[in-house]
């Protein structure tokens, strides 16, 4: 995402760095993707859609995402990778 954020129009914070401003428990953060904008704090696939809205290729997916049955299939889908994201963790170690 930083690579397409070519306006760095999104500030992107380390939540594992001690020295990191977080506005919530570190353990929240880091279960699932936050982001915040124009002061509201967003969480999952709302999340997602924030940042898509700050980069210009992707704000069409993020704005769609305001429509609330796009956001429940855009967060169904991010619940799913949840649960298997650890084991993709694993098999992305296996090939390294």
């Amino acid at each position: 995402m930083r690579r397409l954020d070519k306006a760095s129009a999104i500030e992107f914070i380390d939540v594992v760095s001690e020295e990191a401003n977080c506005p919530l428990d570190r353990g929240t953060l880091l279960a699932r993707f936050h982001a915040q904008e124009g002061g509201q704090l967003y969480s999952g696939a709302a999340a997602f859609a924030a940042m898509w809205r700050a980069i210009p290729m992707l704000r069409p997916i993020g704005l769609a995402a305001k429509n609330t049955y796009v956001l429940a299939g855009l967060e169904w889908l991010y619940v799913v990778f949840l649960r298997v994201r650890p084991k993709l963790q694993k098999l992305a170690l296996r090939f390294e």
